[in-house]
């Protein structure tokens, strides 16, 4: 069970929804929340890239003792920065040029392609435990994390879990922001995700989702088609359909992403 982030502010919960939030501050991506003793967190800050970007800062783990800091060159555990691979009762930090892997002995793989894409993969034992961005973890994907008794969006789920640190003054998104609907780039963003090179995707992964994230993509550009754009997502749907167990082709060309 895979809970991830990537590309122009979207999410894709341990239970499957996909939903973008657009925040700048540092948040709860997935934690442990049983009342007693939490046995893990992961928390992320944002922000905009030279090329007004989304993009990860940095990412803080903490596991049982441990508190690991990443940030896309480096390493600190408990204050001290580390060498990688590095290795420690029940904790394994990888890194080299194209991203940067956790694995902790309790249950979690954490994958950061050490820009805007992070991936988090959880044992099913932290069913209905876990909190955060990447939602509860329940196994029921209708939205029960925004509905929740009231009528959530995804904007205020998001402003929840702000990690309130002293003196921040970072800005929450505003959430009566109606996201754009961006129907006119379906065909476009169809076309890309059902080309050929995923052939071996289509049975294992719902395609509509990454649809919705691509046509909005393509909003959030306005005519921009730098390969942010429309990249980030479709490389995800790849991502995800190569840890479902699929094998997508050669997507890349010279002259795209």
């Amino acid at each position: 069970y895979v809970c991830s982030t990537w590309g122009n502010n979207h999410f894709k919960t341990f239970d499957g929804d996909i939903y973008q939030f657009p925040g700048i501050c540092e948040y709860n991506f997935a934690s442990d929340c049983r009342e007693s003793y939490k046995e893990f967190s992961v928390q992320i800050q944002r922000a905009l890239n030279s090329n007004n970007h989304p993009v990860i800062q940095y990412i803080l783990i903490t596991v049982k003792d441990f508190t690991v800091y990443l940030t896309p060159k480096l390493a600190v555990v408990d204050g001290q920065i580390v060498k990688t691979p590095y290795y420690s009762s029940g904790l394994l930090i990888e890194s080299n040029d194209i991203y940067t892997k956790v694995y902790a002995k309790i249950g979690l793989v954490l994958i950061w392609n050490q820009e805007d894409a992070l991936m988090v993969e959880l044992d099913s034992k932290f069913n209905n435990y876990t909190c955060g961005l990447c939602g509860d973890y329940n196994g029921i994907p209708i939205y029960n994390e925004f509905i929740n008794g009231g009528d959530y969006n995804s904007i205020t789920y998001g402003n929840l879990q702000k990690i309130n640190k002293p003196n921040d003054n970072c800005e929450d998104p505003d959430e009566t922001q109606a996201l754009p609907s961006c129907n006119e780039h379906r065909a476009e963003c169809e076309r890309l995700l059902t080309s050929s090179a995923f052939a071996d995707c289509h049975s294992r992964l719902n395609v509509e989702m990454y649809v919705q994230a691509c046509m909005q993509d393509k909003c959030a550009c306005k005519g921009n088609e730098d390969s942010f754009c429309l990249c980030s997502t479709i490389s995800e749907y790849s991502r995800q359909c190569s840890h479902a167990g699929g094998r997508p082709g050669e997507w890349r060309t010279e002259h795209f992403c």
